[in-house]
Order: structure tokens, then C-alpha cells, then sequence
């Protein structure tokens, strides 16, 4: 598989399973709106760096279409864009900002914690514990329970408990196809350093191989340098990296 076609594997991966609420095609431009719940769900990016031509005018009307939803602007920029995608941004203004990195690795077999519970991703018994550990306000919340609903492919909802049953570590866990993809990996504040993300994580992983992947893709701010040292200890590594730009 060359470099492009395991980055589009990856990010192809990664849209589905962290979809938005609607969805716009301009050619290979990709827009998402998601009621400005999370940056990868209202942005553009686009899925072929051969596509593109008129980038100043399709870029213009990418402006308008969001402008149009109320949502800013925002632009995701990945390796599949072209370098007439970037002349066009450059060109515009776009500051970059917010850069993450998307690592993968086969998976493997990992020891399954002790407490742990799987729920589907949208149960509300799973999003409430999400939400409490992760401090969501309640419209986010509800938005995030129309995006679970939303994901087609299989999902599980994470979670972890102390020995008083209290909620104190949750991930959701999807398998994306032959891919797993893991978003929401939060610890408690008060039990971080304990191990607990890696116990979590272990639980995904398992539950997305027993899913059917065989590969694990997730995608971390290049400045959070504790999740980038947990997981490159569970074997992951760098792929690729992309940044947002805004006008």
C-alpha cells in the first residue's frame, strides 16, 4: 500500500467513525457540520491532493456554505491536500493552528482490566459517565448523543469504575472495517497517573480485534505529551500529522 493509500485508509477510517451531522461534496473537498461539536466534524479537508484546481473559488464557496450554517470557517489540513489547496490558504490568510498527529499499529492481544464494562457508544448510562469525567455542558452533550447515534459502524462505549463504582476512566471504541479508531480516552482528574488510560485503552483495543480490525488508528494534539507517551508505550506510532486553519 503506498504512503497516500494508507493515509486515506486512515482518515476514510476516522471520518466514519466520528461522523458529523451533515455533510457537503465539492469534487474531493469534504465539508462536515456538526453544530460546532468538535473541530474534525466542521471542517473541510480534502481526500485527493490530485483535486485541486480552482481552489481559491471552491474555497470560497466553502466559506459561504459554513458562513450559510452559521458555523467560522475552518479548514483541515492533511497530507491529501494538494498544493493548490495550500497556494489557495496561503494565499487567504488561513492561519494554521492546532496541530495532531495520527498514530496507528497492528493490534495485538492486551490484558484485560479488572471492572471493566461495555456499553454501546450510545447508551445514555455510558454518556452520562463520559460526560461527567470529561466536564461536557449539556448542549454539547446532546450533540454528542445525536453524533453516537449516528455512527454506522459497530461501536462500544468504554468504561471503567473504582471500587466504589464510580465512573473513572471511559473510551469509545469503534471498528471502522479492518481499522479500530478511539476517541473520548478520558481519566478522572483525581486518579490520572494510576495506569487507568492504559487499563482503558487495553479494554478498546480487545474489544475492537474480537470486532473484526486487525489495525489501530487514533489521533492525538501534537502538544498533549502525556497521551503521545502512553500510547507510543502501548506500540503506537506516527503516520502522518494535520492542522486546522481558520481566515
Amino acid at each position: 500500500m503506498s504512503e497516500l493509500s494508507s493515509i486515506l485508509s486512515l482518515e476514510t477510517a476516522t471520518i466514519s467513525s466520528w461522523p458529523a451531522i451533515t455533510t457537503a461534496l465539492d469534487g474531493l473537498w469534504l465539508a462536515r457540520l456538526a453544530r460546532g461539536y468538535t473541530k474534525r466534524s466542521n471542517s473541510v479537508q480534502c481526500l485527493d491532493p490530485d483535486d485541486d484546481g480552482d481552489a481559491a473559488g471552491r474555497l470560497q464557496r466553502m466559506v459561504d456554505l459554513f458562513l450559510r450554517n452559521d458555523r467560522d470557517p475552518l479548514f483541515r489540513v492533511t497530507p491529501l491536500a494538494g498544493p493548490g489547496v495550500l497556494a489557495a490558504l496561503d494565499a487567504g490568510g488561513w492561519a494554521p493552528f492546532e496541530e495532531s498527529r495520527v498514530l496507528a499499529m497492528p493490534l495485538g492481544e492486551y490484558p484485560e482490566p479488572d471492572g471493566v464494562r461495555f456499553y454501546d457508544g450510545a447508551d445514555r448510562n455510558w454518556l452520562e459517565a463520559f460526560t461527567g469525567l470529561a466536564g461536557i455542558d449539556r448542549r454539547s452533550a446532546a450533540t454528542l448523543a445525536l453524533l453516537l447515534d449516528l455512527i454506522a459502524w459497530p461501536q462500544a462505549g468504554v468504561l471503567l469504575r473504582d471500587s466504589g463504582g464510580e465512573p473513572v476512566a471511559a473510551a469509545l471504541a469503534v471498528a471502522a472495517g479492518d481499522i479500530g479508531c478511539y476517541h473520548n480516552v478520558v481519566v478522572r482528574t483525581d486518579s490520572r497517573g494510576k495506569g487507568l488510560g492504559r487499563a482503558v485503552m487495553h479494554a478498546a483495543l480487545n474489544w475492537t480485534k474480537t470486532a473484526g480490525a486487525n489495525r489501530a488508528a487514533i489521533q492525538v494534539v501534537s502538544d498533549n505529551a502525556p497521551a503521545l507517551g502512553l500510547y507510543a508505550s502501548l506500540g503506537f506510532s506516527e503516520v502522518y500529522r494535520y492542522h486546522y486553519r481558520r481566515p
